[in-house]
């Protein structure tokens, strides 16, 4: 340790402290607050002040670049399931086959199963409308915000399972590729691992997290357009579209290359932004009928959905601006040293390091790589399999989501928790899943 790298850590601790304190204490809009942060790891680490607003350029453009335009069309589709009622009638289908009781299983459920071919954030503003409005749906009585958030809970913890733990998401694809791990077999193993990991952090840690915490109006609220409800099949065609739509590009992936070079189209199709494109136009017809030229009708579609999407979308950029300009200072390289060559289990040194890289840069993804990455000499001297590797890394990635934590204010947005509730549901039920992600790791990797 040099006192270069005191000096890093301190700029980091100080740049996160501040940007929670203002957006905390200070009431300011996450978006200036995390903005500030940044620009105060750079000031304290040693950035110029032109490479640090490079920093904060490249970081929100990367982020909006793709999550933005994800939130706005999933915010467009989450609009017209919700004013049509389509989503209404899918919660209430679901509701008469699990029961009340069922439902944050059911829940859990219906995460990972669309989860595994989504990005999170696609799979989040597509899934939690659906979920809150079967919330709503609850008996008399049982649909206060305890019963609510032991729904939606369920679902993020499936959701954030299959992100971290199972290809093809990037994160574990590219620690798949770094660590030369087989991809059926880290898929196999990920499911394994996962969906128990899931049970403990959703429906049953819900039962602890959830009562106490309150909730703010719904993102979208149940606004009723004057159409009649569309049927089930036509609203799970609008859901399940995207869905798959990803899928099918995934699939290209696993077929020969001389059957596979007649599919390439999908793998544009499937991209998440033309995927939800593609949905949002498909949904109009489906869920409105002709009325779609009616300019009330769009009018009410497009107001419910961008009257959100600025203050989501500014408070995600500025999360990807802190999140680059520690990752521009040097954090994660400074992690990685102070991590080589300890007498610990490769398994969990791997997990710890990117436990420290996802708290600094609040990215699973930048974990993921980052560590897979440093890992590549520690797998083969060590002799561990390296789809073990990709889980134990895939877990840590998840540990305490905070406020650089673009998901962070994503997740408090269609939870509608303030930022205490957003802790003690959100932020607990990500340490949870890495936690127990971990002991599950090793204890399948002694067994298999």
């Amino acid at each position: 340790m040099t006192p270069a790298d005191y000096r890093l850590i301190a700029a980091a601790i100080v740049g996160i402290a501040l940007s929670i304190i203002l957006i905390i204490r200070g009431r300011l809009h996450p978006f200036v607050g995390l903005l500030c942060g940044a620009f105060t790891v750079g000031l304290l680490a040693g950035l110029p002040m032109e490479e640090t607003a490079k920093a904060v350029e490249k970081g929100a453009g990367a982020i909006l670049g793709g999550t933005g335009l994800v939130v706005a069309l999933g915010l467009g589709l989450g609009a017209m399931l919700q004013l049509s009622d389509g989503a209404g009638g899918l919660a209430r289908a679901a509701l008469r086959l699990s029961g009340a009781r069922g439902a944050p299983w059911a829940s859990l459920l219906t995460a990972i199963v669309i989860g595994l071919p989504l990005f999170f954030e696609t799979g989040l503003v597509l899934l939690l409308p659906i979920v809150a409005s079967a919330a709503a749906a609850l008996p008399a009585g049982q649909n206060g915000d305890t019963a609510k958030l032991r729904l939606m809970l369920p679902a993020l913890s499936g959701l954030s399972v299959v992100h971290a733990l199972v290809p093809p998401h990037p994160g574990p694809l590219l620690a798949v590729n770094a660590l030369g791990a087989n991809l059926g077999l880290t898929l196999l193993y990920g499911l394994m691992v996962g969906i128990p990991t899931a049970i403990i952090a959703g429906p049953l840690l819900a039962r602890f997290t959830a009562p106490g915490v309150k909730l703010s109006p719904p993102l979208l609220d149940p606004v009723r357009a004057d159409v009649p409800t569309p049927s089930v099949g036509r609203a799970l065609t609008a859901v399940l579209l995207p869905v798959v739509l990803i899928a099918a590009g995934q699939a290209v992936a696993l077929m020969p290359a001389s059957v596979a070079v007649h599919f390439a189209w999908l793998a544009w199709v499937s991209d998440p932004v033309v995927a939800l494109l593609v949905a949002t136009l498909v949904a109009l017809p489906l869920l409105f009928g002709r009325r779609i030229t009616e300019s009330r009708i769009q009018g009410a579609i497009w107001t419910e959905a961008m009257t959100p999407a600025g203050g989501i979308i500014l408070a995600i950029g500025a999360g990807g601006a802190l999140k680059q300009v520690l990752v521009t200072a040097g954090l994660s390289d400074l992690l990685v040293r102070l991590a080589d060559g300890g007498a610990i289990s490769p398994l969990v040194l791997a997990w710890g390091v990117s436990v420290c890289i996802r708290l600094a840069t609040g990215s699973a993804t930048v974990a993921t790589i980052t560590t897979a990455g440093v890992m590549q000499g520690l797998v083969a001297a060590s002799g561990v399999e390296p789809e073990w590797m990709v889980l134990a890394i895939g877990a840590g990635s998840l540990f305490f989501s905070h406020v650089n934590d673009p998901g962070f204010w994503l997740v408090k947005s269609y939870l509608g928790t303030d930022m205490a509730g957003t802790f003690k549901t959100w932020s607990i039920m990500e340490t949870v899943v890495a936690v127990v992600g971990l002991l599950l790791v090793m204890l399948a990797s002694s067994i298999f």
